[in-house]
């Protein structure tokens, strides 16, 4: 399995990931422990990509491709299912990371979708608070009752961006980023998706129908 999730900001791809994760025995790949694993280990990649972030720019596509190249081809070699969780986020990393596993001699398996409605996204971002005491995320109901963490009792806050403000902009670039995504890997003939209205279960069950029936183990 080689899968790309894609979904708007609360649309619950880490939750499904580590579901998927742990029913598939896959790895899930985020380019951010990468990056940060290359630069602890001091590699020849990790020292690049410290390069550019030391001066406040963004690392560069080929350079983050490298390193996902590297990862993925030890994959390849242990027969590891792996799932990318946050990459790619453009059509030109869409590009490079097809082109990756052609090299590699292997496909994308899939880019799943989990499609929620932009109302419900901006209802269930705005409703999560987080624990000032050990960090959890719960989510209050509409009249705010909860109002202590559910793990360890500690004082909940609103994030920044968890506002509706923040919220609604961060829908306008989800949109103005992820839907020529989406479009892409439709022309590939790649895309699927699921309704991601509903509890996590319902979702993971949706996703779990989806694979049996394209007999993706």
């Amino acid at each position: 399995m080689r899968l790309v999730l894609l979904g708007g900001p609360g649309s619950g791809k880490g939750t499904q990931a580590d579901v998927l994760k742990k029913k598939y025995n896959v790895a899930k790949l985020s380019t951010g422990d990468l990056l940060r694993g290359e630069i602890s280990n001091n590699t020849k990649l990790g020292k690049q990509a410290k390069s550019y972030m030391d001066n406040g720019e963004l690392v560069p596509d080929s350079v983050m491709i490298s390193i996902l190249d590297k990862k993925t081809t030890e994959f390849e070699e242990k027969k590891q299912g792996y799932i990318l969780d946050g990459f790619p986020r453009t059509v030109p990393q869409a590009e490079a990371l097809l082109e990756m596993l052609k090299k590699q001699g292997v496909t994308l398996t899939m880019a799943l979708l989990i499609d929620v409605p932009k109302h419900e996204l901006v209802r269930r971002l705005s409703s999560r608070w987080t624990c000032k005491n050990c960090s959890a995320t719960t989510f209050k109901d509409p009249d705010g009752n909860s109002v202590v963490c559910p793990q360890c009792g500690g004082e909940l806050y609103q994030r920044d961006d968890d506002k509706r403000e923040t919220i609604l902009n961060r829908m306008k670039v989800y949109k103005k980023n992820t839907q020529p995504l989406i479009a892409f890997f439709e022309e590939k003939g790649l895309l699927e998706e699921v309704n991601g209205f509903g509890s996590f279960e319902e979702i993971s069950g949706r996703i779990i129908n989806l694979f049996n029936e394209k007999d993706i183990k």
